[in-house]
């Protein structure tokens, strides 16, 4: 985990070294950075974090929105950014096709686009920072199997906010590689947004279930385990938990055995990488590349992770 780390930062002091020279002799740039999240949510608060940090350091001006999940709002906010004529637009991409007119668009304006979080390379962006979801999905589902923590004939809970999704459907292609050979089920529940009806609508399925393993494919329901084996009167670690960890109290979780190992995406670095590369694309910079931000950590090696929550 600490190698990871110290390279995430090495990639990061080196754009900005890249893109800093023109700062005295150019305007200053404006990019816009449009995200499917919303602004409260654990992730990207953190992520909003390393953007906004990223704009400081850069010396750019930085127009940040959150839709909350309404695709008709970024829609509208990824049309507004074209029409302000910006030097590069950041975005998420929460349903496949969403944004192939707008990319389109953007691009014979001559607007340099860079996705985060969530990808569509078929739109033709120019790079994506994020995870491989389809991998994280994979990652999971072997790490179960490996471990010898599920088994033929086993139905594992797949909780999820918004089923549907970009995120969903990815992830959940992913376990299917792994599973489906091995005559694995699962089951996809929809857990909702809000924090409490997540809570219940897991605790209810658990009693109702007794699942042999569950896969948070999300880090609102991820968050909510540690409560929903507490009130159901589960031991933490005897039902096996693996999916994503940008949380602060997933994190705990993991120190405290209620998870198995958690996925990480570095939401500061995913905030801070897509500014970089737009700030390279408009200063004529080539940025035909993809930046992964992905790591699984367990009891072993959430300590740095916890170190950056205590900070």
């Amino acid at each position: 985990m600490r190698t990871v780390l110290k390279l995430v930062s090495a990639t990061l002091i080196a754009c900005a070294a890249l893109a800093a020279p023109g700062h005295a002799q150019e305007a200053r740039k404006t990019f816009y950075l449009l995200s499917h999240g919303g602004p409260s949510d654990a992730f990207w608060l953190d992520w909003n974090a390393g953007a906004q940090k990223a704009c400081e350091q850069l010396a750019v001006d930085c127009q940040i929105s959150f839709s909350g999940g309404d695709m008709a709002a970024q829609k509208e906010a990824f049309n507004s950014a074209i029409a302000a004529k910006p030097d590069g637009i950041g975005t998420t991409s929460a349903q496949p096709g969403l944004w192939t007119s707008e990319v389109k668009a953007a691009k014979e304006a001559g607007i340099p686009v860079v996705f985060f979080n969530t990808d569509d390379p078929a739109t033709g962006r120019q790079a994506y920072v994020g995870a491989d979801l389809t991998e994280a999905g994979a990652t999971w589902a072997r790490y179960l199997v490996d471990n010898k923590l599920v088994k033929q004939g086993d139905k594992v809970f797949l909780p999820v906010e918004v089923p549907g999704a970009s995120y969903q459907q990815l992830e959940t292609a992913g376990i299917a590689s792994v599973f489906d050979p091995l005559g694995i089920t699962y089951d996809v529940v929809d857990a909702g947004t809000d924090p409490a009806g997540i809570i219940a609508k897991m605790s209810d399925y658990m009693l109702a279930n007794n699942p042999p393993a569950i896969i948070a494919l999300g880090d609102s329901v991820a968050s909510a385990v540690r409560q929903v084996f507490d009130n159901a009167g589960i031991a933490p670690g005897s039902v096996p938990v693996v999916g994503w960890g940008n949380s602060q109290a997933t994190a705990e979780a993991v120190r405290d055995g209620y998870f198995k190992a958690a996925a990480w995406q570095y939401p500061s670095a995913q905030g801070f990488m897509p500014v970089a590369l737009l700030n390279l694309a408009a200063s004529g910079e080539p940025i035909g590349y993809d930046i992964q931000t992905f790591s699984l950590y367990d009891r072993t090696s959430v300590e740095p992770i916890l170190k950056l929550y205590s900070k």
